[in-house]
């Protein structure tokens, strides 16, 4: 099996990076196997984004500090996990960001895309869900959309549902909201179609983030499943994403 590997800056991935090259050699994405990322979870979303187009299955190893998307770090019998982990196919969000510019961006996104507000003043939001208004007017800090994949991360430490695996479902979930008082996020079916449009973005400046790509002066954002793209995440059967989503719905 002919290995790519990621790492990142801090000193253990450095350390790990140098060590499995001397043991399994290294080879460019378009000669590879697979991607292992020796690091944590920034990384692994990094990896996603920087290599879709080769369509490679993406093994990590926890050399970061968080690991939910990773797997125990070892020099041993890499090839042997990887050939028996546990593939986690799935279709990540695809977003398109239209900017105060009339500029027009796209970027997939595995674990989120977020609004956030850009200055002092609060964000106002609204809400199209397969093109029928659902909130004319959400006064907030942001708006986030996340997958199940990445329901336990930005989505869950704001206070939206955690969402099993291949469920079929996103959170839809806001950050500070103001007004309306009563309204704490949805859970929506992951066909759907979601725009968000900022209101009044002269004063009231929004950003967009597709898990960490950014794009300022966001003025209009439609976020949708990619089915056209599927990607893959390997992790060991004993470490399994379901399993660390529904422990996750259980902790204390």
């Amino acid at each position: 099996m002919k290995i790519h590997f990621v790492y990142s800056s801090n000193a253990k991935s450095r350390e790990a990076y140098r060590h499995m090259v001397k043991i399994y050699g290294q080879v460019p994405l378009d000669k590879a196997d697979c991607i292992v990322v020796l690091s944590g979870d920034g990384m692994v979303l990094r990896a996603f984004h920087e290599s879709f187009q080769y369509n490679l299955p993406i093994y990590g190893m926890n050399r970061g500090k968080l690991g939910f998307l990773t797997n125990e770090y070892s020099k041993e019998n890499l090839i042997e996990r990887i050939q028996d982990a546990a593939p986690l196919k799935f279709n990540p969000l695809q977003t398109t960001v239209i900017t105060k510019s009339n500029g027009a961006f796209s970027s997939i996104a595995v674990n989120e895309v977020y609004l956030l507000r850009e200055t002092h003043q609060s964000a106002k939001l609204s809400i199209t869900v397969d093109g029928d208004l659902k909130l004319k007017e959400l006064v907030c800090d942001g708006l986030i959309i996340a997958s199940d994949i990445g329901s336990t991360a930005y989505n869950y430490s704001a206070g939206g549902a955690i969402i099993p695996i291949n469920s079929g479902l996103l959170a839809l979930t806001p950050i500070s909201s103001f007004r309306p008082r009563r309204w704490r996020g949805a859970v929506l079916s992951d066909y759907s179609k979601i725009e968000i449009q900022a209101i009044d973005q002269e004063r009231r400046p929004v950003c967009a983030v597709a898990d960490y790509v950014e794009f300022r002066g966001a003025t209009k954002v439609c976020v949708s499943k990619n089915r056209s793209m599927t990607l893959t995440l390997l992790l060991d059967k004993d470490n399994t994403l379901e399993n660390k989503v529904l422990a996750e719905q259980f902790a204390t």
